[in-house]
């Protein structure tokens, strides 16, 4: 069983579920899109399972700091070059347990999955 946080590691909510993998003993690794980088079959990976309306964080300062002729047209290849170019406009964490993906930290999500999967 392999466990990969991605975000980006000044994210508050990346520091909060990476404090709750580590008191619970999770056994994972931490990529870290913006440093680490993203390739464009990862990130459609992540768009095939979670859709890129999930992905695309529209309430971010990356997000509004983009043209508005750029936002106003938005679609599924414009969101995926954004979210490529821009790696901070996706919202995060993004737990890879396995081979399944969830976005977001809820610490009753969490409870749940390693509970479930044994590895609490």
């Amino acid at each position: 069983m392999s466990t990969t946080l991605f975000g980006i590691g000044n994210c508050d909510t990346v520091r909060k579920a990476r404090r709750w993998l580590d008191a619970h003993h999770v056994d994972y690794r931490f990529h870290d899109v913006r440093k680490d980088g993203l390739d464009r079959k990862t990130l459609r990976g992540w768009i095939a399972e979670l859709g890129w309306e999930s992905l695309l964080n529209r309430r971010g300062t990356t997000w509004r700091t983009l043209p508005e002729a750029v936002r106003d047209g938005i679609n599924a290849q414009a969101a995926e070059n954004i979210m490529l170019e821009h790696p901070a406009s996706i919202k995060r964490p993004i737990l890879a347990l396995d081979s399944k993906l969830f976005l977001g930290f809820r610490d009753t999500e969490y409870s749940t999955l390693f509970r479930r999967t044994g590895k609490t």
